[in-house]
């Protein structure tokens, strides 16, 4: 298979170069320009339902869309955008999101679920692209299922809805979250590789969910495959002992970015899925020690790449924001700063 790997920073800025070194730095911090600080540390949404409600992040008074953002992104130098998932993002979003922010902010943006493989509901696409659907009982529908006129259309609109971000400057990776039946099968890294030819000359990073991918000595056939097709391998924290649960493997696939994803070890939650907010499911507060743990590995990879990404995704409450501000201490000169 041909290589997209891709020679050239192009997705870091609009120019090809790094934010640390754009043009525009009105509203950068200084210490983007700062040697060695590259760890770009943040949490996943800074809009969960539980994190507004505990009142303990957001100061009193910022209670619009814009005042949150402004405020998050005063505090953080990066944010996943996690609504993403769920349904297609929009231009004039996107836009505002660029508007709000520092120049130096970063956005990582899920893909959405139909891309990834996830069963979606008809009614998470547009309603004129849901009249496209072919006809059946189901409420959700596959990537399978889709025409390939309709197909065109999804990533035409999706990646439409990511050029605001790209042409400021603020689009970091485009996180693909496979579900646990993309295996490493033949089916599952042809869809894969369908996407990657669509995501040609974007950061990409590759979360799998299912074990398979790096059992014995599938781990390294699958990290030169990404290695391969210029993806970035999502080094991940999560409850070991399940199918869906793959290792956390401190390993780079690309000298452009790495990305940490964090999403607490809570083993009585991760696979309840039924009557559970995905707060409640994520629900851990990492202890001091085990965030201490995580400083050695990341600063390891962040002389590797370009850019890490540490992501925080649990999101009960302000646990995430809380442990992200304790690691960026611990990273110290390493931490990129608002």
């Amino acid at each position: 298979m041909k290589s997209h790997t891709t020679g050239q920073a192009d997705w870091l800025t609009p120019d090809g170069a790094d934010a640390a070194t754009a043009t525009d730095t009105t509203d950068a911090p200084a210490s983007i320009a700062t040697a060695g600080r590259n760890v770009y540390v943040g949490t996943a949404s800074w809009t969960d339902k539980s994190l507004i409600a505990c009142k303990r992040f957001y100061p009193p008074g910022h209670t619009s869309a814009e005042a949150r953002l402004r405020y998050y992104a005063s505090q953080f130098p990066m944010v996943e955008v996690d609504s993403s998932y769920y349904a297609m993002p929009s231009a004039s979003n996107a836009q505002l999101w660029a508007e709000r922010t520092p120049c130096a902010f970063v956005f990582n943006i899920k893909a959405f679920r139909l891309l990834t493989g996830h069963q979606t509901p008809r009614i998470a696409l547009p309603k004129d692209l849901q009249a496209e659907l072919p006809p059946g009982p189901h409420a959700n529908v596959y990537y399978k299922d889709i025409p390939d006129a309709l197909r065109d259309e999804i990533w035409r609109r999706y990646l439409d809805a990511l050029a605001p971000l790209r042409q400021a400057g603020k689009l970091g990776l485009v996180h693909f979250q496979f579900p646990p039946w993309l295996t490493g099968d033949r089916a599952s890294r042809a869809h894969i590789e369908a996407c990657a030819q669509r995501m040609q000359g974007y950061g990409v990073a590759a979360e799998f969910r299912h074990r398979g991918w790096f059992d014995g000595a599938h781990g390294e056939a699958t990290l030169a495959w990404l290695r391969e097709l210029g993806w970035v391998n999502t080094i991940v924290d999560e409850p070991q002992g399940f199918a869906n649960s793959i290792p956390m493997v401190w390993a780079t696939t690309t000298p452009l970015a790495a990305v940490v994803r964090l999403h607490g070890r809570n083993q009585a939650t991760w696979n309840v899925r039924e009557r559970i907010a995905a707060s409640d499911r994520f629900n851990y507060d990492y202890r001091d020690a085990e965030l201490a743990a995580l400083v050695d590995p990341i600063r390891v990879i962040a002389k590797e790449v370009a850019r890490v990404y540490v992501v925080f995704n649990n999101n009960y409450e302000d646990q995430g924001q809380r442990n992200a501000r304790s690691l960026m201490q611990c990273l110290g000169g390493n931490a990129v700063h608002s």
